[in-house]
Formats: structure tokens, sequence, C-alpha cells
């Protein structure tokens, strides 16, 4: 995919950057794509891995939001749910389009969903997923057998999409690069550059394999930093006021035996007025999510045990088969950096999602936002750069940029481990015919095999055990203990194929080790 030694080249050959980016989630990747289609110079450093924070962490759902809908958003949610549609046709091998029930538990709320919902189906217009529809208490037991049944009167029936957000965030930064421009992981920025007049004019970044310092010259600076964003702003201005609340969100992954379902459930409203869901995903379980108002930002996050304690107790509402704690394979924590409302004492869950860009000399830094509308953000931003800094007008063409991998319409998704190479998976299976022991794999349990660390590392651009275990593929997330079970192996093929000491192998398996043993919870 990459040459990584040819683009650290370029920071030294390039005089000077239409763009600099710091952050590779989901906001940062995504302008990188907006700005290099529209012909800007455009560099991305993320001091992580790509998407390594709250980018991976999410719901892996890209949806209007029936919460916001019910919040009387309407302009959010018509453009969620145009963004929706829009990555069902760029990102296809990706997309699922994903049904959920919503069970009813008195005479009123399968009306009430249901009218609401066919509102949900009209503002999704040409885009929609399908049509919404209220079913009986037969079908409803029909579709998932692990409900519970007292007092069950109905359901209603919707459709959104699924997602795998780590692999869409690494499409992106391989669409980025495709298209031109240069995204380079583990490189952090510590300190921003002035000129004479104390107007930012680059970056000063390390690579952190290498401690290498480059003095990096760019004409405006993104901050796309999420949790992160004030840190950067601080840089700039030490006296810098608070912009962003973090808000923790965790997941629990259990068996798929709790749902025995390829359709969701959606609970509207629980205890603490969130909506929560029950999905599937990569043939688990995953239950989420909480809001939790967290004072300190951190790049993983440990999930409460009060946390924990509320998903298991409101699915344990539901679900016929009980969950307890001892059957979370794992538990995954990310932090939404949210735009600080004004006023005090403002529940989280009523803060809007919607994304606020904020202008200071030449730092331009986004905050908030979530997955679904990445690419809306990214757009806004761009054209925030072309109106703020005069740079050459020129339109948006990402509705229509197809994403990394994407496959040709008509064509089937794989339902198989493989469906996340998209387009490339005829080129990784040749890859990995090419060698007898790619074919090994890394788990007697699971599918993923040697091949797929190699590939992972010459194609897209791993560079540690827990880039491949937690974002390539997302054994961390989906089975923390078979993830460390498998990190010896993984770690002796990756020293192998980058050209690193058992030293080093052993230093990676220890260090995923120490990460694994917060997403176990005992």
């Amino acid at each position: 995919m990459t040459n990584r030694n040819k683009m650290l080249s370029r920071l030294e050959t390039v005089e000077e950057w239409d763009l600099i980016i710091i952050g590779g989630g989901a906001s940062g990747l995504g302008i990188a794509v907006d700005a290099v289609t529209r012909g800007f110079k455009t560099l991305l450093v993320e001091q992580y891995d790509f998407a390594k924070g709250t980018s991976s962490k999410s719901t892996k759902l890209l949806h209007g939001g029936v919460r916001y809908l019910a919040q009387g958003n309407l302009s959010l949610v018509i453009e969620a749910l145009e963004e929706r549609g829009l990555l069902a046709l760029n990102a296809r091998h990706l997309f699922i389009k994903q049904e959920f029930i919503i069970p009813n538990f008195n005479w009123w709320g399968g009306y009430f969903y249901a009218i609401g919902l066919k509102f949900y189906d009209l503002l999704s217009k040409k885009l929609s997923l399908g049509s919404s529809k209220r079913v009986g208490k037969e079908k409803v037991q029909s579709y998932l057998p692990t409900l519970k049944r007292d007092k069950l009167v109905s359901g209603v029936s919707y459709f959104d999409g699924q997602f795998d957000d780590a692999r869409l965030a690494l499409n992106l930064a391989q669409t980025a690069i495709e298209h031109g421009g240069t995204a380079l992981n583990y490189m952090k920025v510590t300190r921003l550059l002035k000129n004479d007049l104390g107007k930012v004019c680059g970056v000063r970044v390390v690579n952190t394999e290498t401690d290498r310092t480059y003095l990096v010259k760019g004409k405006v600076v993104i901050n796309a930093t999420g949790i992160f964003t004030d840190k950067i702003l601080k840089m700039q201005d030490p006296n810098h006021k608070k912009t962003v609340v973090p808000s923790q969100g965790i997941h629990l992954v259990l068996d798929r035996s709790f749902l025995e379902s390829d359709k969701a459930i959606m609970i509207p409203k629980t205890s603490d007025g969130r909506v929560l869901f029950v999905i599937p995903w990569h043939d688990k379980v995953i239950a989420g999510t909480t809001d939790t108002l967290i004072k300190k930002p951190k790049i993983e996050p440990v999930a409460q045990e009060t946390e924990i304690d509320f998903i298991l107790e409101t699915i344990n509402t539901y679900l016929a088969k009980n969950a307890s704690r001892r059957d979370v394979l794992s538990v995954f924590s990310g932090l939404r950096p949210l735009a600080k409302p004004r006023g005090h004492n403002v529940k989280t869950k009523e803060v809007s999602r919607r994304h606020k860009i904020i202008i200071s000399g030449n730092l331009l830094s986004i905050v908030g936002g979530k997955w679904t509308t990445y690419r809306k953000m990214a757009e806004d931003v761009v054209d925030n750069v072309i109106k703020t800094y005069r740079f050459p007008n020129s339109m948006s063409v990402t509705r229509e940029v197809s994403i990394h991998g994407n496959i040709s319409p008509g064509k089937a998704l794989r339902h198989d481990h493989l469906f996340i190479y998209g387009s490339e998976v005829d080129s990784y299976l040749q890859f990995e015919g090419s060698k007898p022991e790619y074919k090994d794999k890394i788990h007697p349990e699971y599918p993923y095999t040697v091949g797929q660390v190699v590939w992972s590392i010459r194609y897209e651009m791993a560079r540690t055990v827990e880039d491949f275990l937690a974002r390539r593929i997302r054994l961390l997330l989906l089975d923390a203990r078979a993830a460390m079970a498998s990190s010896k192996k993984v770690s002796e093929i990756m020293a192998e194929e980058l050209g690193k000491d058992q030293l080093w192998a052993q230093k990676q398996e220890q260090e995923f080790f120490t990460l694994a043993k917060t997403y176990v919870y005992r």
C-alpha cells in the first residue's frame, strides 16, 4: 500500500505543506481525504496508531440517531442519515444494513415508536435502508429467541448501518495516500512552530520509533486530536480555557449465544435516560453504551465497575439468558470528545453531537461530532480553511470518492473474517497462498492467520502487536484472553518481518499483556 520511508522523507523534502493535520482518528483522516482530493498538499501525523483512541471504540453504528429525533434535533438527524447513505455507497465492504428490534412491554409502545420511526424513514429520503414497521409478539419472539417473553406485547423493526470503525479509519488513511497525501502513525507533535509575528507556521514532530525530530512547515495546522484538543490549544496559548467535555462510553462483548440472532435489540430508554444496544458484530455480541463524565482524558480509559454492572443489569432485564461478569469476553472503553456547552450541570447525554470549529490564528480545531458524520465534518473544516485563509476555491468531491477497499455495486459481501479486505481480498488470498506457514492460525479457536500479520505490516502500516490484534483484526475487542494467548506468536512474526530482535518481541508481548488486562473483567 505504501512505503513508510518514502513518506518520512517527504517531511524533509516538502518545503511547506498546505495543511498539517494533527490526529489520525475519524475527524483527522476524513479531513485528510477531503483536503487531498481538492488538490491541497496534505500531511497527517498521529502520535499512536490510526484510530487508537475513541475512533476504534465506538458502538460500531452508522446512524441518524433515534435519540436525537426524540430531542427534536431534526437537522442533525437528516445530516447523519444522508451521510450514512453515502458511506453505504462509498465503503460497501465495511457497511452492513442492520435490522433493529425495539421490544415493547406495554400496549402503546409499539404505536409510539412505529410512528416516530416512520418519520425517521421519511427523513432518510432516497438513501433509506428499508421501511420500519410494527411487528407482533410472535414475530418478535421468532426474531429474538433470547428475549424475555414476560409482558412482551409487540415490537418495532427498523434499519440502520453497522461497520468496523478501526478498519474504516485505516481505509481512509490508505485513500488519502492513494490520492497523493502523506499519513504517518507514531509521529508525535511536541510543539507548534511560530513565526516572528507569533503565528503558528508548522509543527515539531518526533518519530516515536526512532526519536528523530522533524520541523515541518505548514500554512495551516488542523487540530483534530479529539479528547486531546485542549492540549494542542494550550501549546498555542498557555491560558486557553477548556473546550472539550470527555464522556466515557463502555461496551461489553459477549458470546453470540446471548442474542442468537442477526437482528439487534434497541432499548430506547434505560434508567439513566440513554439508548442501549445489543448488537451482533464479528460473530459476537456488543452491549453498550454508558455515558459517564470523565475529568481527565486518557488514551486508554478503563471501565468503571458501576458502568459494567449497569450494562449487565440492563440487558438482564431483557434477556432470558442471564449474563454475568464471567461471561464478558472483553470490555472496551472510549472517550467522546464532546464540545463543551455553555452553562453548568449539563448532562453529557444532552450535549449535541454536532461538531464545532474553533479558529485561532493559523490553528483550526475541530471538536465533537461522531463517526457517521465524519465526511461532512471534514468538508466543513476544509471549507473553513479555504474561506479563512484564502486558499484556492475548490469544491469537496468526497460525496463520490470511493474509499479504499470498496467493492463494486452488486458484488456480494463476504461473511467470513476476510470481509474487511473488500476489493483486496483476492490479492490477500493470493498472498496467503504464497507460503504454507501463512495459512497457520495464530489462535486455535479463531480464523486469523500468520499471513494476516505479515500483510498488516507490509500493506497496512501495523507497527506493534497491539496495532494488529486490536485494530487490523479486532481480536482484543472480541476476546481479550484469546488476544493475550496470541500475542507471543504475533510478536515473534512481527519481529522477524520488521527486522527487530528477540528483546523487542518480548517487550511487545509484555506491553500488550499490560494493556489487554484492562479489557478483561475478572
